[in-house]
């Protein structure tokens, strides 16, 4: 697991097939960000057979060919769009051509699984949903900060068990280390990464979600501003919001750049959650100055005090049930509502966020 920065995050789990060799056939198009190697990982680990991978920079493919040698590499995007044996296309494209990439993989017939955040504007969110409907596939998003960490996935199985009653509110950090010398230039650009909580924030908001069992909420406060880099006018180092969802619930994070080059890891990120038996403590990368090591789940109710270090115990099963759920046309791992429900918040949250680095905006 790469632990520099978030971007090439890539867990590796066990293998743990769902489906017979040769069953489902996948492709990678869009290696733009290095969250493409974790989902691939996933499917990979659920039986799925990662064919074709297309980019037009060779270095990028030359790079995922080191790291998946069995790969066949297209000369184009239509070669592997026109192959009827692949089923889905797996894809990490910059942020603002992602719905662009899972149209036309709709259009040919094939389930879309895209980085997140899915979408940087709500008319892309719009189109999305429109294709959805119009072909009957899935359009699977990359929430990787629960779907690709072991204690995120335990903490839903233990409240899914009562361990902490009801869920009446989520708290959670996002921190990632900027790295801005090994960015890539669309990083820094807003037009393409959409914003911050555009951007990391869909993690944050689809676990609000998730946790609370909400099918909706309202986004009610949200900041964003630059700190630290203004060498890059346009990046957003700083965000939060506030949200109540339609059930009560009430939810609160932070996503930022800021991580100091001292921690061990590119994000010390926590989830902390609150029930009415007790609550849930999630240290996903790291228990400072404890162990480098993490995925550290902290539990108490009203039996006592627990701490969990779920690393390889728990494995990833989203990957599988999505598997089969593009086959069986089901939604066991995610639903679509649930998908795009967290897209929206995020976008919605970006649009209508202060820029508390704008002083003429907080002026009073």
């Amino acid at each position: 697991m790469q632990t520099h920065d978030g971007m090439n995050y890539a867990p590796i789990g066990k293998y743990e097939p769902v489906v017979q060799e040769g069953e489902f056939a996948f492709a990678a198009i869009g290696l733009d960000h290095g969250h493409i190697y974790g989902m691939c990982n996933g499917l990979i680990e659920a039986g799925a057979e990662l064919k074709w991978v297309y980019d037009p920079d060779k270095k990028k493919v030359d790079r995922f060919c080191g790291i998946f040698p069995n790969v066949k590499v297209a000369v184009s995007e239509e070669e592997v769009l026109q192959d009827p044996s692949v089923q889905l296309v797996a894809g990490a494209a910059i942020t603002s051509k992602r719905c662009e990439l899972g149209l036309r993989t709709m259009n040919a017939g094939k389930h879309y699984f895209t980085d997140k955040a899915p979408f940087t504007t709500l008319s892309q969110l719009q189109a999305a949903k429109d294709k959805v409907k119009e072909t009957g596939l899935i359009w699977a998003v990359y929430y990787s900060e629960r779907l690709h960490n072991e204690s995120a996935i335990f903490a839903g199985q233990l409240i899914e068990q009562g361990a902490i009653g009801d869920v009446v509110q989520v708290m959670g950090t996002g921190p990632h280390r900027t790295n801005p010398d090994h960015r890539p230039d669309w990083f820094f650009k807003k037009e393409f990464y959409g914003g911050i909580l555009c951007d990391i924030g869909s993690h944050q908001i689809e676990q609000f979600l998730f946790y609370t069992g909400a099918k909706d909420a309202r986004v009610v406060h949200s900041k964003v501003g630059n700190y630290k880099h203004s060498k890059y006018p346009e990046l957003e180092d700083f965000g939060d919001a506030n949200l109540i969802a339609d059930n009560g619930a009430t939810g609160y994070f932070r996503v930022d750049w800021l991580t100091p080059t001292g921690l061990s890891t590119w994000g010390d990120g926590r989830t902390l959650i609150l029930g009415t038996e007790g609550y849930i403590e999630l240290r996903k990368y790291v228990d400072i100055a404890r162990e480098k090591s993490g995925s550290h789940l902290y539990l108490v109710n009203e039996v006592g005090e627990k701490h969990f270090n779920v690393n390889g115990k728990v494995g990833f099963p989203y990957f599988g049930s999505h598997i089969l759920d593009c086959l069986n046309g089901t939604e066991n791992a995610m639903t679509q509502e649930h998908t795009f429900k967290a897209a929206e918040l995020c976008l919605l949250a970006q649009l209508n966020a202060i820029n508390i680095s704008n002083e003429e905006e907080m002026q009073i």
